[in-house]
């Protein structure tokens, strides 16, 4: 009897002594991310499984990278990893013929749509009394049904969303064959960016709020970048609790903001000075709140004043609002349709035309009617932002003094 208590008392001294070397141990759960520059496909794939990384391989045309060689790893040399964190490498293959951007039906000079959309509300379609994901009867707001659909429709249809600013500046980072969009919240509601609570020190977003939705998609579909930029009046976000931290994760997460206005005014209603205060004191705020992290982009209230020409439009551009110095790079109508390639002669960032997302069962330029005349009128990229390829019979449409490499067939 007492030798199996004594065994007993030395096996359970035994696991005492050795557990806490379990946790002394380093752990195999981070790793070192390496060069894979010089492997080949095969070699990434069998890398990828050792690590027990979610690999994801792109292959894209290059002037510069030979064929088969690797032009890009999202992990980087020497950064620490954990398993099952996703993984991309993209793969060359070798210079691009002309045939394909015939077979690819290229057309940078193409027509690119900015999807204007307001609040996101959970609800299904059924829950609405107007049509499709209509919330209200204009189809300003939207279900968070409809919202998911839209999404997926829009992965489905071709379209890689990119962010306003890049499209501005004409740096359209879209895969061969792909279509530039652009999505846009106006009125900065709650449920853009809704906030149930918080867990480990981290806010927790509503899964069925406009970010909530998108970061899901993002989940689902991780060769897919999902962005859009939200356009504020004062309150930001109407969560004053939570401010800071909305702030940091739209940042984080790759979200841009911009200036709605202080109070959402028809700026034909104001006189020059009432609009130097509605766009500088907005600016004034954006900057003490989030630094240099927002965007020199207005979304027109109402899209007011409705021609470049009025006396306000000035105010809009620049200003000095209390000794506060603001510029404006660019403007956002309430519009019906889609814009101008940035490359085109007609392009004008000061006056930029939307798509206002809603349903109307095909008609009144809604999401429907947009994405049906764009079939055979948008924007296709060739998969290289340092270059614009077009038609031999566009020449005389696109715009003059670029520093891109223009390439025709």
């Amino acid at each position: 009897m007492k030798r199996r208590v004594i065994k007993k008392r030395l096996f359970f001294l035994l696991i005492l002594l050795i557990l806490p070397l379990f946790f002394l141990l380093p752990s195999k759960k981070e790793e070192e991310m390496k060069d894979l520059s010089t492997y080949t496909k095969k070699e990434v794939e069998a890398y990828a499984k050792e690590e027990e990384l979610e690999l994801q391989i792109e292959e894209e045309y290059s002037e510069s990278v030979p064929k088969d060689q690797m032009i890009s790893q999202s992990i980087p040399k020497g950064k620490r990893f954990h398993h099952k964190d996703h993984l991309k490498v993209k793969f060359s293959l070798g210079k691009i013929d002309k045939n394909v951007y015939q077979d690819s039906h290229v057309d940078e000079l193409g027509f690119v749509p900015i999807m204007m959309y307001h609040g996101i509300y959970n609800k299904k379609d059924s829950e609405t009394e107007y049509t499709g994901g209509n919330v209200d009867y204009d189809g300003y707001q939207r279900t968070s049904e409809s919202f998911k659909r839209d999404l997926e429709t829009f992965y489905q249809e071709g379209y890689y969303i990119i962010p306003l600013k890049d499209y501005i500046k004409g740096e359209i980072n879209v895969p061969l064959g792909k279509s530039p969009m652009i999505l846009t919240f106006d009125d900065g509601f709650a449920n853009n960016m809704q906030v149930i609570g918080k867990e480990n020190g981290e806010i927790q977003i509503d899964p069925n709020s406009a970010v909530g939705i998108m970061e899901e998609f993002k989940k689902k579909h991780p060769d897919y970048p999902v962005t859009a930029t939200f356009f504020l009046n004062a309150p930001l976000f109407r969560q004053s609790d939570y401010e800071e931290e909305i702030f940091d994760y739209m940042i984080e997460h790759g979200y841009d903001i911009g200036n709605h206005t202080y109070s959402h005014p028809d700026f034909t209603e104001l006189t020059y000075e009432e609009a130097v205060k509605e766009v500088g004191s907005m600016y004034q705020i954006l900057e003490e709140k989030l630094k240099d992290h927002y965007v020199h982009i207005i979304a027109l209230p109402y899209g007011s004043p409705y021609e470049k020409d009025h006396e306000t439009f000035p105010a809009i551009l620049s200003g000095n609002y209390n000794g506060f110095e603001y510029h404006t790079d660019a403007t956002l109508q309430v519009g019906w349709e889609s814009n101008f390639s940035p490359y085109s002669k007609n392009f004008d960032p000061q006056f930029m035309k939307r798509i206002r997302a809603y349903d109307n069962n095909g008609e009144g330029y809604d999401i429907e009617m947009n994405l049906e005349r764009l079939k055979n009128t948008r924007f296709i990229s060739d998969g290289d932002s340092n270059q614009i390829t077009i038609k031999k019979e566009d020449m005389e449409y696109l715009k003059e003094n670029t520093s891109r490499k223009i390439v025709t067939y």
